[in-house]
């Protein structure tokens, strides 16, 4: 999975501005309204307590009164019925009458009877009960007082009544006011969220996402800002694009045809035939249009280039047929073709018959002259390099055009023992069915890494073990996607590599996918299967597409990743760099890395071009959080020159030869 270029910095517990605003101006407003409620409750009980006072005092001033005027205060059988009746009323604690010297005449006392207002409240609310006073007198002579205490149950159940509908209309004003307060934050910060959106997606480097301009003026200001700098980040995006595209196209593809270029093929085949890791049996077709001379003069320059690119789609068309198999233009009307892992009686009549297609569009356009194809076919042998196999193809070439008529003529260098189509069938059948699969590991090693040796992931090849010694897969492999076999030695390649994840996950592992495979339905769903059962186990899994394979089955290829990443398991482009895929794919998926081909790294010391290619490759990768490997590393010189371009990991004979993972531990085939 790619990195995001920008890392937002999430942490666990923190609020969200809505949340915080809300807690804020909530906490607030709860404050106001409890300082509020607070001085209101405060009025009111000072309210209560005094009319609590005041109702004291007018009875004991009506006693009084009664007691100096209506009654005679100083019989105590009468005071004593007044008092009586007075309190009998209910609404006091005690009346008493007392004379000069403090003797109680008459007097009744109750103590605090239940009020409607539970006991909690009452001991929080703890009204006063002042005690009022009266003189009673007859005439000028003063018999006494009159103490009254007045009964505070009607004022504790006042007091209650005012507090509950205090708290009550606290709450639902509070509610309201909080629920109206959510409702304008979240629309007045609902383009925060499209903005987290799209800082995302910029983060995984997809630049499409554009937020509607609304909200207030500075959001408003923010949301034209991110989405000028999406607008101005994808344009970089694409002209980076472009530029590698087209510098690619440059160094590499011949511009009439779109075939590889004199310089590329030459370094691919070099790559392919010479190089220790990668080297393998394969045939080398020449083949030449004859009298292309004379129809350029005839017809003009324009009409043969057209020509050239017709016959180069018959010859790409050939080539998708062959797993592995590449063409270039040398010169002129001279094509070059190399199929790996065939063998000369394969080679021979699926050669004839390409050439057969080309001189049937050939001489449709160039009737009425008299034209021809020819070709030279040379397998490679043990101890032949590059130079030996052109020459042999090339004079194979002249055999042919000693003829008038099309044809194809081999010339064989020296002997080799190859299996034809039919012999590797059963080969790969026979290893399929007793699975001789064994596992090989390589370690892909950071420029650091080197250093302290530990590797940053271990590269899957399959071998089939035989009485001989171990296949390379370079060997079996571009015959297994002829076959159609390809798939089934993939599903068993899955099965032990997750075996031997399970016993050592701290050990992540990648393996690459044949061509056949990703665009296989049935395949890809048995992939996913055993990638769900496995679990976090599939985790440190990195699975390998070849860039051809996402040119040839793009839609079949971006499925597989996005179900890939939905599982959390690395993609990584494979052989990158011979597919001729322009690079929008990297803004369509994710992706954790590119493995940059051997071609592009074999004596990459001494080749500037593929050195400025490699590097613009990388800033553009990196610039979308994607890695860079770099595979077929066999010199010093050659990783000193891919750690100066800034890649962050390669593989190669130089940096560690394949080793047989341990067969005891691998028991989940």
């Amino acid at each position: 999975m790619s990195r995001p270029l920008v890392c937002l910095n999430y942490q666990r517990g923190s609020f969200s501005l809505r949340a915080l605003l809300l807690l804020f101006t909530g906490v607030l407003l709860v404050a106001v309204l409890l300082a509020s409620m607070s001085a209101s409750y405060g009025y009111f009980r000072q309210y209560v307590s005094s009319q609590l006072a005041g109702h004291a005092q007018d009875g004991a001033t009506a006693v009084g009164l009664s007691l100096s005027n209506a009654i005679d205060g100083r019989d105590p059988v009468a005071s004593s019925s007044l008092i009586d009746a007075v309190f009998d009323s209910g609404r006091y604690l005690s009346v008493e009458y007392l004379d000069h010297s403090g003797v109680v005449v008459a007097g009744r006392r109750t103590g605090l009877r239940k009020a409607d207002a539970p006991a909690w409240f009452i001991h929080f609310a703890d009204l006063p009960t002042p005690v009022a006073t009266a003189q009673v007198v007859r005439g000028w002579q003063r018999l006494g007082l009159v103490n009254v205490v007045s009964h505070p149950g009607r004022a504790y159940r006042d007091l209650w009544r005012i507090a509950v509908a205090l708290v009550l209309s606290a709450a639902v004003i509070s509610g309201i006011g909080l629920l109206c307060l959510w409702f304008l934050l979240r629309q007045t910060l609902q383009p925060l969220n499209a903005l987290e959106r799209q800082a995302e997606a910029i983060g995984r480097r997809e630049f499409r996402q554009r937020i509607r301009v609304a909200g207030t003026r500075e959001l408003r200001q923010v949301t034209v800002a991110m989405n000028t700098m999406a607008d101005q980040l994808e344009k970089l995006f694409y002209g980076q694009a472009r530029l590698i595209q087209k510098l690619r196209k440059f160094n590499n593809e011949d511009p009439v045809t779109g075939l590889a270029s004199l310089t590329a093929f030459d370094q691919r085949l070099k790559v392919e035939v010479q190089s220790e890791e990668r080297a393998a049996p394969g045939v080398l077709l020449i083949f030449q249009l004859s009298q292309f001379a004379k129809f350029n003069m005839s017809r003009g320059r324009q009409e043969g280039d057209r020509l050239l690119a017709r016959l180069a789609k018959i010859i790409e068309h050939f080539t998708s047929q062959h797993a592995d198999a590449f063409a270039g233009r040398r010169m002129g009307a001279s094509f070059v073709l190399y199929l790996p892992g065939v063998s000369s009686d394969d080679a021979l009549p699926w050669c004839q018959s390409l050439l057969a297609d080309i001189d049937d569009a050939y001489s449709a356009v160039a009737n009425p002259l008299a034209v021809a194809v020819h070709g030279g076919l040379a397998p490679t042998v043990d101890g032949a390099g590059v130079p030996e196999l052109l020459i042999a193809a090339e004079s194979a070439l002249r055999q042919a055009q000693s003829q008038s008529e099309s044809g194809c003529r081999l010339l064989m260098p020296g002997s080799g023992a190859q299996l034809g189509a039919e012999a590797w069938r059963v080969t790969l059948q026979e290893a399929l069915a007793l699975k001789r699969f064994a596992l090989w590991l390589q370690p892909v090693m950071s420029c650091a890494g080197l250093v302290h040796g530990k590797p940053l992931y271990h590269q899957v090849f399959s071998r089939i073990n035989t009485a001989d010694g171990a296949l390379k897969a370079a060997l079996f492999v571009p015959m297994a996607e002829h076959l159609g076999l390809i798939a089934a030695i993939d599903r068993q390649l899955i099965r032990r590599v997750l075996a031997h994840l399970r016993l050592r996950p701290q050990m992540p592992l990648a393996i690459s996918l044949g061509n056949a495979s990703v665009k296989d339905p049935k395949f890809q769903q048995d992939l996913l299967a055993e990638l769900k059962a496995a679990g976090a186990v599939a985790r440190n899994l990195w699975v390998g597409i070849s860039e051809l394979a996402i040119h040839r089955h793009r839609e079949a290829a971006t499925r597989l990743v996005q179900s890939l990443n939905d599982l959390q398991v690395s993609v990584v482009v494979d052989r990158f760099g011979v597919g001729g895929v322009p690079f929008s794919y990297l803004k369509n998926l994710r992706l954790e890395a590119l493995r940059i081909d051997n071609s592009f790294t074999h004596g990459i010391d001494e080749h500037g071009d593929n050195r400025f290619f490699l590097k613009s490759v990388v800033d553009i990768a990196h610039s979308r959080g994607v890695k860079v490997f770099a595979s077929g590393v066999e010199t010093v010189e050659e990783f000193k020159v891919l750690c100066n371009l800034g890649i962050d990991g390669a593989m190669g004979y130089h940096l560690g030869r394949p080793f047989t993972a341990d067969n005891h531990q691998l028991t989940g085939e």
